[in-house]
């Protein structure tokens, strides 16, 4: 949380709202959030004329110049750089994320902007939330088969088994008659969200004696329609290239494991929506995703949230492999344990709302305007 007295000073340059002078905006503390770096917004500087200024005022390093194109003809801006140059403050969408920015390397060349004091001093990570009353709420969804809380959880299995007849996959393990575990991922699929990975996981799943579903599109997916077709009719695998939002809500309403195995992150949306569903994630721990899925192997200590989940650090096959089989042996070799994981995540499902994230944001811009935030 920010204070009001942190805030004394703007740290915009003047000559910036020297072209506001007389204007509403004059003596504007604008505040940046970013969502992703990789985002940059590479511009001309005779486009940028069409904001009504020159771009060439703000062509130098200490502005909007993209130090990539120093010596081009013609050099660029960056839009991005200079939105954190100017503003009086930035945000990304979780705590992990700005640190990663700041010091992690995942600021990439903007590094040596991130790098001055003055604009450290104004960086800020404030997590993202989900709308979990109506949006993403088991409870009262109408594109589930049947509702379920941590109260009444038993709905739970049922939309698992409306999903496995739905993609036509085996409905118990043909040896025993237990239910497979079913891992699913949901995702845009290109190489930020750890691609390789998720093929390894289709792999591994099935391995393991689980399933696998998938609903994504994007143009790295080669490697997964190759599977999709190798394990058509294995009844333990089954894809969707594209999306539907009918699906999706199915999907995280059948799903037991829930794989975001991203290269970066800068929030993350999928595994809060899981932990409302009481879909258990195994997940790559950076960005948002170390911020908000806590490993149960690493227990409980006092101040920290609960654990909900599974991590991992690395971005090779034995680094997933690790964390999802944990999680397949918890599901298949504890069942209690894994039903009280379940439960207690339905229960916590609520806490990834925007009623944190809002109070936060509430505080920061009032702390950027001088004001008092109550």
């Amino acid at each position: 949380m920010l204070h009001a007295h942190e805030w004394q000073s703007s740290a915009v340059p003047m000559m910036y709202w020297e072209y506001f002078a007389g204007e509403p905006l004059h003596g504007s503390r604008p505040v940046l959030t970013i969502h992703n770096m990789d985002n940059s917004g590479e511009c001309r500087q005779d486009e940028f004329a069409a904001t009504g200024f020159s771009g060439e005022a703000f062509a130098t390093v200490d502005k909007a110049l993209d130090e990539r194109t120093i010596g081009h003809n013609p050099e660029r801006l960056c839009l991005l750089k200079g939105g954190i140059v100017y503003s009086s403050a930035v945000t990304t969408v979780s705590p992990t994320y700005a640190q990663e920015v700041l010091t992690g390397g995942a600021a990439g060349w903007l590094r040596s902007t991130l790098a001055r004091p003055e604009i450290g001093a104004k960086f800020w990570g404030v997590l993202n939330g989900i709308d979990t009353e109506e949006a993403w709420n088991p409870e009262i969804d109408a594109l589930i088969p049947a509702c379920y809380s941590s109260r009444v959880p038993e709905g739970k299995e049922l939309c698992k088994r409306f999903l496995r007849r739905g993609f036509g996959l085996a409905l118990e393990d043909e040896q025993t008659g237990h239910s497979r575990p079913l891992v699913a991922v949901i995702s845009r699929l290109v190489p930020q969200k750890g691609i390789h990975l998720i093929e390894r996981a289709v792999v591994r799943t099935v391995e393991q004696g689980g399933q696998f579903v998938l609903l994504g599109a994007g143009h790295a997916d080669g490697g997964l329609r190759r599977l999709a077709s190798e394990y058509a009719s294995s009844g333990h695998v089954a894809m969707h290239f594209g999306y539907s939002e009918t699906l999706a809500h199915l999907i995280y309403a059948g799903a037991d494991i829930f794989l975001v195995p991203s290269m970066f992150e800068p929030c993350g949306l999928t595994q809060m929506i899981a932990l409302r569903y009481g879909a258990v994630p195994v997940v790559r721990r950076t960005g948002g995703l170390a911020d908000t899925v806590f490993d149960v192997d690493d227990g409980q200590s006092q101040g920290k949230p609960p654990p909900n989940g599974f991590t991992f650090d690395g971005t090779d096959a034995a680094a997933l492999d690790g964390a999802l089989d944990r999680a397949l042996k918890m599901y298949c070799d504890h069942s209690g344990a894994w039903k009280e994981l379940v439960v207690r995540n339905l229960e916590d499902g609520i806490r990834w709302s925007w009623k944190g994230p809002a109070a936060s944001y509430l505080q920061l811009y009032a702390g950027v305007a001088g004001v008092v935030a109550h």
